[in-house]
């Protein structure tokens, strides 16, 4: 095959979770559930940040942030899916595929970012409690949530300009409910060692580094846990972190889950399964874990249905 032929391709086929024509009904029910609580979840924290001025504060400013993330990474995969069920269809066009690895690393990677971010802000907030306000001031605040969004973007440029290189041959077949770069890469019959090491080096920098600093925030933070001598400060202290903490827990166990498995089983759908836990579980679950026992955002929500903001 001549290499124009190679890269004359218009389409692919998403292969879903399932291609089981009896578990389609249920598939689709329980993704749009699971769509419908992300969206609905993750607004209701958003204009309840933006609504309640009890809540303008820099935690907050990142957990709407977040919120807007987890929307919109929810957003990019999981509607397409719902549409190719209910069509009994699998195709994704070229440049719907190539748009969808841009905003699926775009919206993940930024995710990875603010949770970095806000493990700083709670290292900074029980660590160093007398300079809070004058560290994590408005201007900070607004320089690190620019940096994680334009970081974010040029990675996935970076990422695209190599995928839109690659040439493929006849096997157009996606394992996946989404076009995720590394399917895209191993059905490529061009070389792939100069995408391979972008890849790579982006999942060591851009995913080892913040969780490299999430761990070491959180390290100074159980230091400075341990050296208060009261029980009740020191549950205090833990309180202002426990929500930050299970989310970071629930979101790096199922993504370093998923990629572990994946090196190690060749099934590419049991991997696809798995995927659903940190690109579409996670997401759904951030705004209950928030919510729990947060007296200051189920104050502001309440406020907010009664519409006495």
């Amino acid at each position: 095959m001549e290499q124009g032929n190679e890269t004359r391709i218009s389409k692919f086929l998403l292969l879903g979770i399932s291609e089981d024509p009896k578990l389609q009904p249920f598939l689709f029910g329980l993704f749009l559930f699971m769509y419908l609580v992300t969206v609905l979840g993750n607004l209701l924290i958003i204009l309840a940040t933006i609504s309640d001025s009890h809540l303008h504060t820099p935690m907050y400013f990142f957990l709407a942030n977040l919120s807007f993330a987890d929307i919109c990474f929810t957003t990019t995969s999981i509607p397409k899916m719902l549409v190719n069920i209910q069509t009994q269809s699998k195709v994704i066009t070229y440049t719907g595929c190539i748009i969808q690895i841009y905003f699926f690393i775009f919206f993940g990677v930024l995710d990875n970012f603010l949770l970095a971010v806000m493990a700083y802000d709670r290292y900074v907030a029980i660590c160093h409690p007398l300079h809070y306000t004058v560290i994590m001031n408005r201007r900070l605040c607004g320089l690190l949530v620019l940096a994680c969004w334009a970081t974010t973007a040029l990675n996935s440029l970076i990422d695209i300009l190599m995928a839109v290189q690659l040439s493929f041959c006849t096997d157009l077949e996606i394992p996946h409910f989404v076009c995720e770069l590394n399917q895209l890469v191993l059905l490529a019959c061009s070389d792939t060692f100069s995408i391979d090491m972008v890849m790579y080096f982006g999942a060591v920098l851009l995913g080892g580094g913040p969780l490299a600093g999430v761990l070491y925030s959180y390290s100074k933070i159980v230091s400075s846990i341990r050296a208060i001598s009261s029980a009740q400060g020191k549950y205090k202290a833990f309180s202002t972190c426990a929500s930050h903490l299970s989310v970071v827990s629930l979101f790096y166990s199922t993504l370093l889950g998923v990629y572990l498995s994946s090196s190690i089983t060749q099934n590419s759908q049991s991997t696809a399964r798995a995927s659903v836990m940190y690109s579409v579980v996670t997401p759904m679950l951030n705004p209950f874990i928030y919510s729990l026992r947060n007296e200051d955002l189920t104050g502001a929500l309440r406020r907010l249905f009664r519409g006495k903001l």
